[in-house]
């Protein structure tokens, strides 16, 4: 299998000497098009390993054109990986790197290749897990439900662009800029501390989000007035003096706190729907 080292820089930047393995802009790429299906074989007993096997095959394919070391390449990433979906292809840039060096060094660890995988599984999963379902999805669906509401036939493009064109830039960076900066990529955000600031932003913002899609989308009104005619008060006019949305904001206070006593979903939703009928049966809620 022949070598081409003209369409990308390697993890150093240093010229390729003679007999030595480089990647192509061509094993990126096609790293980048299989981590789109990263969690198509997920499994439980070890969640995304079949997706990072599939997804670098081709850079495996071209480091290592003897089957028993392909073998030997392949049952080494066997072992249990599990990130975020979209940070994946960053991994796999810098698996990739380090599994070029193990191909071209004879005294090169393999073992720290699994190593430094798994050490980038919490951080980067804290990152990804904020900023994609803490903060993009939930601002996507926010937007995207509000012109829903409104009537708008583009809501769900919306969506969907909303949340898949951060994702992919993600993942199309992330897989060039894994394996550019290769295991450098470690040293550097632990002296920056990078990925603690990302972190914090990110769940920052997404918290921002949660709570104004609360106070905008979720609507409770109790149907009850004291007194009658035209001097009635109205309970959501004084509970709103209180504190403007009190009742949204408990009921989902209440909900957030079911699921952590392990209600499930499903379950709540029943509730939510059956208490809501007798609830406006009774006059207690309004429209």
């Amino acid at each position: 299998m022949s070598t081409d080292t003209t369409n990308a820089a390697p993890a150093n930047d240093a010229p390729a000497a003679a007999g030595e393995k480089r990647l192509s802009e061509k094993e990126l790429r096609g790293m980048f098009f299989r981590s789109l299906n990263f969690d198509g074989s997920f499994n439980y007993e070890r969640q995304m390993s079949l997706g990072m096997r599939h997804a670098l095959a081709p850079a495996l394919a071209k480091l290592y054109p003897n089957k028993d070391d392909m073998a030997a390449a392949l049952e080494r990433h066997s072992e249990f990986f599990n990130v975020t979906p979209a940070m994946a292809p960053l991994v796999l840039g810098i698996t990739a790197a380090m599994e070029e060096r193990n191909a071209n060094e004879d005294d090169f660890d393999a073992d720290s290749i699994n190593a430094v995988k798994a050490s980038l599984m919490g951080p980067l999963s804290g990152i990804g897990d904020s900023l994609f379902w803490g903060t993009i999805r939930p601002l996507a669906g926010g937007i995207a439900a509000s012109l829903a509401l409104a009537g708008n036939i583009f809501a769900p493009l919306v969506f969907l662009l909303g949340f898949n064109i951060p994702n992919y830039l993600v993942r199309w960076f992330g897989v060039h800029w894994g394996y550019k900066m290769g295991t450098d990529f470690l040293a550097r955000a632990e002296k920056s501390g990078i990925m603690q600031k990302v972190f914090l932003g990110a769940a920052m913002v997404g918290l921002f989000v949660i709570g104004g899609m609360v106070a905008s989308m979720v609507s409770v009104k109790i149907g009850w007035t004291i007194g009658s005619g035209d001097g009635a008060i109205d309970l959501n006019t004084v509970l709103d003096g209180i504190m403007p949305k009190m009742l949204p904001l408990g009921v989902t206070l209440l909900l957030s706190r079911a699921l952590n006593k392990g209600w499930k979903v499903n379950t709540l939703l029943l509730v939510i729907v059956i208490a809501s009928i007798a609830a406006a049966g009774v006059g207690l809620l309004a429209a």
